[in-house]
């Protein structure tokens, strides 16, 4: 059994932040620097740039979406995003830890903040997809109770999009 690290709540900050804001950059530089890695040119001649200029960033603003940064001691070290999927869902993107911040916890936290904000927009579903060339995130996304909308023994390379969704409960 794999056990996740307990992570430390002191000095850590989350900040709900337009897409333009300076302390997102940092999420967005390690993006295209990790799918440019991963994928190279597998979607697109244009690589990450493609990717992460796909939408606009109105999309991940008030009040249909929402961008999270969660700031150690002022640093960024791990961040998402949402944006309106349709009336009732919600679609995660940019799921992203610093590479000095891995296995600490951080994604799965990032993951708590996104779907409590998603909750408290009123959606009742999520929506994501991740790239094949990223086992942790697969692996994360099945580990918080998403559903594999794909067939999990099949060669992911294939697959290309590996697509989640995961239902949001009511809050009462």
């Amino acid at each position: 059994m794999t056990t996740t690290p307990t992570l430390p709540t002191s000095g850590l900050t989350v900040l709900k932040l337009p897409m333009r804001d300076p302390r997102v950059r940092p999420l967005l530089d390690e993006l295209a620097v990790e799918y440019n890695t991963r994928y190279g040119d597998l979607f697109s001649s244009e690589g990450a740039a493609e990717e992460l200029n796909r939408y606009p960033a109105e999309e991940f603003e008030a009040p249909h979406g929402a961008l999270i940064i969660i700031q150690e001691n002022g640093e960024s070290v791990a961040g998402g995003a949402f944006r309106r999927y349709d009336q009732h869902t919600a679609e995660l993107k940019r799921i992203w830890t610093h590479s000095a911040h891995r296995r600490r916890g951080l994604a799965r936290r990032v993951l708590t903040e996104l779907e409590n904000e998603a909750r408290r927009r009123g959606y009742r579903k999520l929506y994501l997809t991740t790239g094949p060339r990223q086992p942790e995130a697969k692996n994360l996304y099945l580990a918080t109770g998403y559903k594999a909308l794909f067939d999990l023994a099949a060669d992911p390379e294939d697959i290309k999009h590996l697509a989640f969704s995961k239902d949001l409960p009511v809050q009462s």
